[in-house]
C-alpha cells in the first residue's frame, strides 16, 4: 500500500498514474519512478480528483504551463470563469489555479475537480477570508489549516503555501527598504496576520500538521515565495534569497514524509540574472521543480506583459524551471477575459516549446521539422496542423488572401520558396 506518489516511487509500486506520464514523456516507468521518489518529479493527484489526466512537473520532462483565473468583487460571473477554463483547457494548459477572492467559492472548486482534465491548483489562504467571512485578522492558525484540509477533501491537487516568511522578514522587510515591498497577494496577507496578531506564520508554525493532511489525500506543496521580486530593482535581493534557504529546508522536511514538493520563484527579474537563480534553487532545493512567474524581464509593458514574461519564461525553463504560471496582457492591470486567456496561454506555451527544443526534450521537435516540410511543400493543411494556434494562422491568411493558393499575399511569386522548388525541379520560374 502506499499513500502518496513519492511513496509508491520509493516502494517500487508503478502507479496508473507514473505509467501515464512516462507514456506522455517517452520514457519508460524504470527511468521515471526514480525521478519521482527523490522529488526531482513531482506527479500532482489528488485521490479525490478522479477526472484528471496526470502530468509530471520537473526539468526533465516537457515544460507545464498553469492559468491563473479566479472571480473578484469587481468580476463575480464564476459562468464566465468556467468558459475560461473550457478555453485553457482547449489551448493546451496542463493546471488551472482558482484564485477566486469572493463569494461562495467552494462550488466552483468542486466543479473543477469533477469536470476539468487538468490539475487544479488554490491559495487557501485567499479562500480563508472567504470561507468564513471575517476579517484577517479575525482567523486563527486553526482557521487556516482547516480551510487547507477543505481543499485537499474538494480535489486540489496543489495548493500554495506561503511557509517561508517569519516574523523575521518583517524586521527584513521594514530595514531592507524594497522598491516593491511584497507583490505576493498570499504572501502580504501572511505578512499583514503576523503584523496584526503579533503571531509566528501559522503555515510555518504548523508545517507539520500541513504536511499530514497533503500526505493523506496527496496534495503537493507549492511552496509561494512571498518575498518574489515585482520589480528588476528587487530582484536577487537578501529577502528573495533568505526565504529560498528557508524553501529548501521545508522541501527536506516534506520529502521526510513522502510529501510531493514544487518550488515557486520569481517574478520580475533581469535577463542577466535568470540563469543564476535557476541554479542556486536547484541548488538549495536539491532538484525540486522550479515554478515561476514569468520571470518579467521587463518592468515598462503593461498590456504586453505576456511577451516579457514568455521571454523570461523560455529563459528560465531553458535553465531548468519545470513549470510556467502564464501572465496575460492584463497583468498589473485587471482580470483577465478570455481573449486575454488565450493570449497568455499561447505565448506561455510558445516559450514553453522553445525551452523544450533547447533542453533537448524528447520528441519536443518533431512538431518544428513537420512545419518546415509543410512549408517547402507550400502544404497550407499540414502547416495549420502544426501550427501551434491553427485558428489564428488560418483566420489571417484567409484575411488577407493571395492571388495564387502557392504563394502568401506578402510575397505572391517572388516567394522564395515557390522560386526554390522550381528552380531545382528544372522548371521555369514565372514572376510577373
Amino acid at each position: 500500500m502506499y499513500t502518496t506518489q513519492m511513496e509508491a516511487a520509493r516502494k517500487g509500486i508503478v502507479t496508473e498514474q507514473l505509467k501515464i506520464v512516462a507514456e506522455k514523456e517517452r520514457m519508460t516507468a524504470e527511468e521515471l519512478m526514480p525521478l519521482v521518489a527523490e522529488g526531482k518529479v513531482v506527479i500532482c493527484a489528488n485521490k479525490n480528483h478522479s477526472c484528471l489526466e496526470p502530468e509530471g512537473i520537473g526539468s526533465m520532462l516537457r515544460t507545464k504551463i498553469n492559468v491563473n483565473l479566479g472571480v473578484s468583487r469587481d468580476c463575480k460571473d464564476y459562468d464566465t470563469e468556467m468558459k475560461k477554463v473550457l478555453e485553457a483547457v482547449s489551448m493546451g494548459a496542463h493546471s488551472i489555479m482558482d484564485l477566486s477572492s469572493h463569494g461562495d467559492t467552494q462550488p466552483f472548486r468542486k466543479k473543477l475537480t469533477a469536470e476539468c482534465p487538468i490539475m487544479i491548483g488554490t491559495v487557501p489562504v485567499y479562500d480563508a477570508v472567504i470561507h468564513y467571512q471575517r476579517d484577517l485578522a479575525e482567523l486563527s492558525a486553526k482557521d487556516f489549516l482547516d480551510v487547507i484540509r477543505l481543499h485537499a477533501e474538494n480535489g486540489v491537487d496543489f495548493v500554495t503555501l506561503h511557509c517561508g516568511i517569519t516574523r523575521k522578514t518583517i524586521e527584513q522587510i521594514r530595514n531592507h527598504k524594497r522598491k516593491m515591498n511584497l507583490v505576493s497577494r498570499g504572501g502580504s496577507l501572511v505578512f499583514a496576520w503576523m503584523c496584526m496578531t503579533g503571531e509566528e506564520n501559522p503555515f510555518y508554525q504548523y508545517y507539520d500538521e500541513i504536511l499530514e493532511i497533503c500526505r493523506e489525500y496527496d496534495v503537493t506543496i507549492s511552496l509561494g515565495d512571498a518575498c518574489r521580486p515585482g520589480c528588476l530593482a528587487d530582484a536577487s535581493d537578501v529577502c528573495q534569497i533568505e526565504e529560498l534557504v528557508k524553501l529548501g529546508e521545508l522541501t527536506k522536511r516534506a520529502w521526510e514524509r513522502d510529501v510531493q514538493v514544487m518550488v515557486e520563484g520569481p517574478g520580475h527579474m533581469p535577463m542577466d540574472q535568470i540563469a543564476a537563480n535557476m541554479k542556486i534553487q536547484q541548488t538549495i532545493c536539491m532538484g525540486a521543480p522550479f515554478y515561476v512567474l514569468g520571470p518579467l524581464v521587463t518592468d515598462i509593458a503593461p498590456g504586453y506583459d505576456h511577451i516579457t514574461a514568455a521571454i523570461g519564461g523560455a529563459m528560465a525553463a531553458a535553465c531548468g524551471a519545470s513549470f510556467l504560471c502564464y501572465v496575460t496582457p492584463a497583468e498589473h492591470l485587471a482580470l483577465p477575459n478570455l481573449e486575454d486567456v488565450k493570449q497568455g496561454v499561447i505565448a506561455s506555451r510558445i516559450a514553453a516549446h522553445a525551452a523544450d527544443i533547447a533542453k533537448g526534450i524528447r520528441g519536443a521537435r518533431e512538431q518544428d521539422d513537420a512545419m518546415a516540410k509543410a512549408r517547402r511543400e507550400l502544404d497550407w493543411e499540414k502547416q495549420w496542423e502544426c501550427a501551434i494556434d491553427p485558428e489564428t494562422a488560418k483566420r489571417i491568411r484567409a484575411e488577407r488572401k493571395p492571388e495564387q493558393e502557392d504563394t502568401c499575399s506578402m510575397c505572391g511569386k517572388f516567394c522564395a520558396v515557390r522560386s526554390m522548388n522550381k528552380a531545382l525541379a528544372g522548371e521555369y520560374i514565372d514572376i510577373l
